[in-house]
């Protein structure tokens, strides 16, 4: 649910009466920067082993492990059924996005959430999901379909950089795992030398390597606001020369097996041959920039100017003040 979630979990949450939270703190993008619960008669239980999270926004704290407190949680309960609504609003949720992750049938560069359903069309019930910062984590949030175990995200603070460690430590942890690494060129760039850690090591996984030439996530939340592109981009920013990094080349340069795919086909077939190997394999695909995921997705209190010479600015402060009146924090 929430500011990356999907239609059908938020529609859930706006009717529902009772909300019971576990192990959340009900923080901002969990919850919509609170428009996401519409009934005003809703209360909230929060199960979380710190009293001090526990007790957040209201909610009726109950401070006790996840799983105990579930298991009685469950049993008290006794028989459950779904709203027919719900189960439909579920369908049609699948199918939006299968739309969205569908192959492109032009030959445009491919959105992150095309290079999402690549993968998700690769993977198997062994398969791990894992990220941490900028465009993929809400993208695979909102349409990832994960099997038991396996989705890895680093939701704390985004940390750029966590992603090639993250993946190796999993692998390390699970060795049976086929683990996939979603990572931008921004944040390979901020760190990328646990390849060379794994090549030594002989720790195989995959990272798939999106390259939008610069910061796409951030450039997107700017012009949201009706701001201009500014220095997040290549092709925008204040700079004296277009870089041209060559990441299949620095990642081969640490000794993984590193090749560009040339389109969301070639990416599901280098996907498949990268389980073989027995060392990380870097794939790099070219992706479109501007693009946001396509579906899914709720309002995120990002306050915007109210005044300004931007005709777009003031189109989104009043979009903004629209959302802040349905904000409910009682």
């Amino acid at each position: 649910p929430g500011v990356t979630g999907g239609d059908a979990a938020n529609a859930a949450l706006a009717e529902a009466d009772l909300v019971l939270g576990v192990g959340t703190r009900f923080q901002d993008f969990t919850t919509g920067s609170w428009t996401v619960f519409a009934n005003p008669d809703r209360k909230f239980i929060s199960i979380n082993v710190t009293g001090y999270d526990a007790a957040k926004h209201g909610a009726l704290p109950l401070v006790a492990d996840a799983k105990v407190a579930l298991e009685r949680i469950d049993a008290a309960l006794g028989d459950k059924s779904w709203p027919q609504h719900d189960t439909s609003a579920r369908s049609a949720w699948f199918e939006a996005t299968d739309a969205v992750m569908a192959a492109p049938n032009k030959k445009s560069l491919p959105s992150d959430a095309q290079v999402v359903g690549a993968v998700q069309r690769q993977a198997g019930p062994d398969t791990v999901a894992m990220c941490a910062a900028g465009t993929m984590p809400g993208v695979l949030h909102t349409l990832w379909r994960s099997a038991a175990g396996g989705y890895h995200m680093e939701y704390g603070y985004s940390c750029m950089g966590y992603e090639i460690a993250g993946a190796l430590g999993i692998k390390l942890a699970r060795p049976e795992a086929d683990v996939v690494c979603f990572v931008g060129d921004g944040s390979y760039m901020m760190a990328n030398s646990e390849l060379a850690t794994a090549v030594m090591r002989r720790v195989p996984f995959t990272v798939v390597l999106t390259d939008n030439r610069g910061y796409g996530c951030i450039n997107r939340l700017q012009m949201s606001t009706g701001g201009a592109e500014f220095n997040n981009l290549y092709a925008s920013a204040n700079i004296e020369a277009q870089p041209e990094i060559d990441f299949v080349a620095h990642a081969a340069a640490m000794g993984a097996h590193a090749v560009k795919a040339a389109d969301i086909a070639d990416l599901e077939l280098k996907i498949g041959e990268a389980r073989k190997r027995d060392i990380p394999t870097v794939i790099v695909i070219d992706t479109d920039p501007y693009p946001g995921t396509g579906a899914g997705g709720h309002w995120w209190d990002v306050a915007v100017p109210e005044v300004s010479e931007r005709a777009e600015v003031r189109e989104a402060r009043d979009g903004y003040v629209r959302h802040t009146a349905l904000q409910r924090a009682d």
